[in-house]
């Protein structure tokens, strides 16, 4: 009887696990497999031709016009994640705080931050698109409402504003994530701790910096690496609010965006390079692996040397 048990119950195991294991063997595993082999082969079209080896790996890193849009695309990832490093992460802490320290209407600020979370990029895109609009968009009209119509222009047809318009608009969707993930830390700090703080000082720089902190150290590193990836994969959001070209003139083109175009084309040209858009997600998912292990590691120690 007991084996019968061990049997049904390792059965029951094994058709829960099976299914999400295939999902993702199929939908995960199989297309970064692919890409690693489609990457050392030239492409005509979606047929494959003769074994090439490091040879689109060279023209996506140091042949033109390849290498200028690699350097342009890699440096607006770049700029997204300390953008959003400073302005989704930074603004999710202060709301943090301020929840956990007793905001007047707590529980109704909770909801109101993280619904936006739940949204579709796409509904967010497209919202903040009329948002933008130069004519009706509610930006401008606030603004010339204020008597600061001055200020008014195209957020998104000029190279000047248009990425900081999409970080803007990437920052209201996300901030209710790391503002829940740093309150349920702060939610975990021992209040013999905090009395004890009290007693000490006042000040709530110092009881900000000498302890939440450190004790939400473990929520800074989930929060930190989950935007390294994030804003390394951005896709979504630039592509319904500025297309696949990374308009204007380029300005707001990032790796996803360049990847798509460069492996499948776009509607401006039918000019598609199956091999150099492989060996650019090679490339982009062998940057983000490494560099997201090490975030996390050093993040790790500095949890424990807190």
């Amino acid at each position: 009887m007991p084996s019968l048990r061990l049997t049904g119950r390792g059965m029951w195991i094994t058709a829960l696990l099976v299914p999400p294991l295939a999902f993702v063997a199929m939908f995960i595993v199989y297309p970064i497999i692919s890409a690693f082999a489609y990457a050392f082969f030239d492409w005509n079209g979606l047929a494959r031709g003769e074994f090439v080896g490091l040879a689109n790996f060279y023209k996506v890193l140091f042949t033109e016009p390849y290498a200028s849009w690699t350097r342009n695309a890699f440096g607006h990832n770049v700029i997204v994640f300390f953008a959003l490093m400073v302005l989704q992460n930074g603004v999710g802490f202060i709301l943090a705080y301020c929840l956990w320290r007793g905001l007047p209407g707590a529980r109704f600020h909770r909801v109101t931050v993280f619904l936006p979370v739940v949204l579709s990029t796409i509904i967010v895109g497209y919202l903040f698109k009329l948002f933008y609009h130069p004519l009706f968009g509610v930006v401008n009209v606030s603004l010339k409402a204020i008597g600061l119509g001055f200020l008014a222009q195209p957020w998104l047809g000029q190279a000047s504003t248009a990425l900081a318009s999409l970080i803007v608009a990437n920052a209201w969707h996300m901030v209710g994530f790391p503002t829940l993930v740093f309150l349920a830390g702060m939610q975990r700090i021992p209040g013999e701790i905090l009395d004890a703080v009290r007693m000490e000082t006042e000040s709530e720089w110092t009881k900000v910096t000498k302890i939440v902190w450190p004790l939400v150290a473990p929520s800074a590193t989930v929060v930190f690496t989950l935007l390294f990836v994030g804003a390394f994969n951005w896709f979504e959001l630039p592509y319904v609010m500025v297309g696949l070209d990374g308009s204007p003139y380029g300005s707001t083109d990032v790796l996803g965006l360049y990847f798509y175009r460069t492996a499948f084309g776009n509607q401006s040209s039918a000019a598609q390079n199956f091999g150099a858009g492989s060996a650019l997600a090679v490339l982009i998912f062998l940057f983000v692996a490494v560099l997201a292990s090490i975030i996390t590691t050093r993040l790790r120690a500095r949890e424990i040397q807190l």
